[in-house]
């Protein structure tokens, strides 16, 4: 621009040559809401006014573009920094605080690489069940999206059986378009599955990002993950557990004998190396069965004669530990 067009842009956002980034932020967000043309329908002294504002935070919020500014004043556009100047279609946006988040976002690097601030749009949900075992269908709600950025996160649940065999999915995305999803056998919870181009659309360069798909789990009345590993409780009488026995568990995958050793204690765990969850490059994890002893809760009258022969033939004493006074 010629030098009598120069433009004083710290006069313009009202901040000094010492302001720092997060205080020009600050006053630009307060500005931009001020003239915001929809704050101020019809009134085109607005709207050039938050151009110009929109302008002059391009500039100062740029470190590279700022310096040259401040060294050159008048005559840094011919140092190769002058601001881009662009124009705004303000009905694509939501909200003022879409519009805000995708512009701070934009001169701050680039769509995706601004704040990380949050916006919620929430779509349209219902889900039932395809007459096929283990193909579902979904219509997503909940999608949520960075407001800088066209990826989009939704919640999946799935049963215990669907994330340990895999399954398909079909999946309504905003109540208009069906995609199909295979998940992979082994999906644990919280993890995260990318579906590439069934995001959002990116306003600025209309493309779409991806989605991500945040895996929650039903649960299971006898097992638990325990990080990579699965764990389960194996209730045991007490003769089994002073005496020892072989006893049929359920695993993921079917059910195994497994060696209970005579003397084992109550809470002590055991572990089936391969019996737990499937892994992504192969084999499985493994299942840790956490022993709990039960007494019996009724006693026949034999049962009850043989334990009282028992306790008197008894030569363990389990507190003989204890101390002999108290602290």
């Amino acid at each position: 621009m010629p030098a009598a067009d120069y433009k004083d842009y710290y006069q313009i956002l009202g901040v000094s040559k010492s302001s720092s980034e997060a205080e020009i932020k600050r006053v630009f967000r307060k500005l931009a809401r001020k003239y915001h043309p929809d704050m101020n329908p019809g009134d085109n002294a607005a709207e050039a006014k938050f151009k110009e504002i929109n302008e002059a935070y391009e500039v100062l919020s740029d470190p590279d573009k700022r310096r040259k500014y401040d060294q050159f004043g008048q005559y840094w556009n011919q140092t190769g920094g002058q601001a881009g100047g662009f124009d705004f279609d303000f009905g694509q946006y939501g909200s003022f605080d879409d519009f805000i988040n995708e512009l701070l976002g934009r001169f701050s690097g680039g769509f995706g690489t601004g704040p990380a601030t949050t916006n919620t749009q929430n779509y349209s949900y219902r889900t039932s069940t395809s007459s096929s075992p283990g193909f579902g269908f979904q219509d997503f709600a909940g999608f949520n999206t960075p407001g800088i950025s066209a990826d989009a996160e939704a919640e999946l649940r799935l049963t215990f059986s669907e994330a340990l065999a895999g399954v398909e999915k079909r999946l309504t995305i905003g109540g208009a378009e069906t995609i199909t999803v295979r998940i992979p056998p082994g999906a644990k919870p919280d993890s995260r599955i990318r579906v590439k181009g069934k995001g959002q659309m990116n306003p600025l360069n209309q493309s779409r990002g991806d989605l991500y798909l945040k895996v929650k789990l039903d649960p299971h009345p006898f097992f638990k993950f325990d990080k990579e590993n699965i764990l389960c409780t194996l209730p045991v009488a007490p003769d089994e557990a002073a005496l020892g026995a072989k006893i049929d568990i359920p695993t993921p995958t079917g059910s195994v004998s497994m060696n209970i050793p005579a003397g084992i204690k109550s809470g002590q765990s055991l572990r089936l190396r391969g019996k737990g969850w499937p892994r992504s490059k192969g084999g499985s994890s493994d299942l840790v069965v956490k022993i709990q002893i039960i007494p019996p809760p009724d006693l026949s009258a034999a049962e009850k004669e043989l334990y009282e022969r028992l306790s008197s033939l008894r030569r363990f004493d389990p507190r003989s530990n204890l101390p002999n006074r108290s602290c």
